[in-house]
């Protein structure tokens, strides 16, 4: 691939790229700047991506869309013509700060590689063409890296995962034993959601504990794609697919908690956290089987910060009391609120009090400036969408918390509203008031939870859990009685050749 500029190195934060900038100067294509993992051959994600920045001739970044009619486009093809391979490439996500996000899903390898053009109007952009040299796989070509911590540097993994170390600071060692004993009793009755895995040589084996298990497409989806990327260490846990996390023993009792593995924690639970089953799918099946995922989000935030509706905004199902609350506190101050229940479940008998809200396609959110996010059954697994909009988050205080909280900070990433909403109108009329300021945590929630959802992030964080996991168990995984291989999908339409290996049976 050709040689990028420092300052456009795959993983810079994307907030040293939001530089004050002209916006009405021209854009200089070779002055604009591309990076990031969609750049790089070793890479192999459901969707590769990588970001363009708009750049004028004086060297500044542009911080609002280029003027005039010349548009960024590009072009993925593969760099052998003997290799006709299928690479759906829409176009440019406009970010509207002077970025663009670019997408393409490659649905076969390629052995020469790839070489991508991208453009502005007719002149390559930066040090396009980028050659990357083959073999480049698609999603379901299983050619792992055997050396996982080369697979980790090539994604730039981050060294330390916080919400990892705090998650594993109450497991020092795991009794595998312990496990066995005792999970199937406290969780995997009838009314139970836990599935126990075994990873063993890269295979990954499962049998269901419990009635409440169907969710299990998930986990199996994101660790078969796992497994066909690297090597992953052999070890044994159980995962649990309800949405409560569930063990709430502390550390100085007897007997003392166990690792269930989890997609929600709570401050008074010891689960320890995945990203969540909404944005593991999200992020596996991004432009294929779902119409809202974290990278289609950023090139759809509504109209700019100034042309956005003066409200707070809310729509959702009946699963807590506050959203009631919320939709009675919008009857009363409908020149601050606008909140609907969408769907009755928990509250039937509330409907005709307070009235059905028709569906809204979630784009249309950030038409208004202000989103209110309060639990459902657990965390609002809407966050990290309305994070990487351009909107002004008001985040309910919670027990609960996604992977990625951590790193959140109230009155820099969002503004807080207490448990009970007691504050929110306050807090409408507070962002209302001070609009410069609102918009500047609006932009820095933004700028961080586009790093933190990176789709390479989600696999780096899946890949330190299992690996901290292996290295605190005490004995040796095994295929217990019950479990079943999860097989790789087939994939009939293309041949997956990894490099140095002939085509298995099941690739061909």
């Amino acid at each position: 691939m050709g040689r990028l500029p420092r300052a456009a190195l795959p993983w810079l934060p994307l907030a040293l790229l939001a530089a004050a900038g002209a916006p009405e100067a021209p854009v200089s294509a070779p002055r604009s700047l591309a990076w990031g993992p969609g750049l790089q051959a070793g890479v192999v994600l459901p969707v590769r991506y990588f970001y363009l920045q708009a750049v004028s001739s004086e060297g500044r970044n542009l911080t609002r869309p280029p003027p005039g009619p010349a548009q960024f486009k590009v072009v993925v093809k593969s760099l052998s013509p003997k290799e006709l391979v299928r690479i759906h490439v829409p176009k440019p996500l406009d970010r509207n700060d002077g970025t663009f996000l670019i997408r393409y899903r490659m649905y076969e390898s390629v052995n020469e590689g790839l070489k991508i053009e991208v453009l502005y109007g007719d002149e390559h952009v930066a040090q396009s063409p980028y050659i990357l040299k083959g073999p480049i796989y698609h999603e379901y070509c299983a050619c792992p890296q055997e050396d996982p911590q080369a697979w980790l540097q090539t994604l730039s993994c981050p060294t330390e995962e916080p919400q990892i170390a705090k998650d594993f600071a109450s497991f020092p060692s795991i009794n595998l034993q312990q496990m066995l004993r005792e999970v199937p009793k406290r969780f995997g009755e009838e009314r139970g959601a836990i599935v126990h895995y075994t990873i063993l040589n890269n295979h990954i084996y499962r049998r269901p504990l419990g009635k409440y298990t169907d969710f299990k497409m998930f986990s199996d989806e994101i660790l078969l794609s796992l497994a066909r990327k690297v090597l992953l260490p052999d070890l044994e846990f159980y995962i649990n697919l309800g949405d409560w996390p569930l063990e709430h023993r502390k550390v100085n009792e007897t007997p003392g908690p166990l690792p269930i593995i989890s997609w929600c924690g709570s401050l008074d639970s010891r689960d320890i956290i995945l990203p969540t089953y909404d944005t593991t799918h999200s992020t596996l099946e991004a432009m294929r089987g779902v119409s809202n995922d974290l990278l289609s989000i950023q090139g759809n935030t509504g109209p700019s910060w100034a042309n956005k509706t003066e409200k707070a905004f809310f729509r959702g199902r009946d699963s807590r009391e506050e959203r009631l609350q919320l939709v009675q506190l919008a009857k009363e101050n409908p020149e601050l609120l606008d909140a609907g229940i969408t769907g009755y479940f928990f509250f039937q008998e509330k409907e005709k009090e307070l009235g059905k809200a028709k569906l809204i396609g979630f784009f249309d959110f950030f038409k208004y400036k202000y989103q209110v996010n309060v639990d459902g059954t657990v965390a609002a697994y809407r966050y990290p969408y309305l994070m990487l909009g351009d909107s002004l988050v008001l985040k309910q205080d919670s027990p609960y918390y996604e992977h990625f909280y951590v790193a959140l900070q109230p009155w820099k990433h969002y503004v807080p509203i207490k448990r009970n909403l007691a504050d929110l109108l306050e807090k409408v009329k507070w962002a209302k008031e001070n609009d410069e300021e609102a918009k500047r945590i609006a932009k820095e929630g933004q700028l961080t939870a586009r790093d933190l959802l990176q789709p390479h992030r989600l696999y780096c964080y899946y890949y330190r859990v299992l690996q901290n996991y292996a290295e605190r168990q005490s004995s040796k995984p095994e295929i217990r009685d019950g479990m079943e291989l999860v097989p790789q999908p087939h994939d009939d339409t293309s041949v997956c050749q990894c490099q140095g290996k002939s085509p298995s049976r099941e690739e061909l």
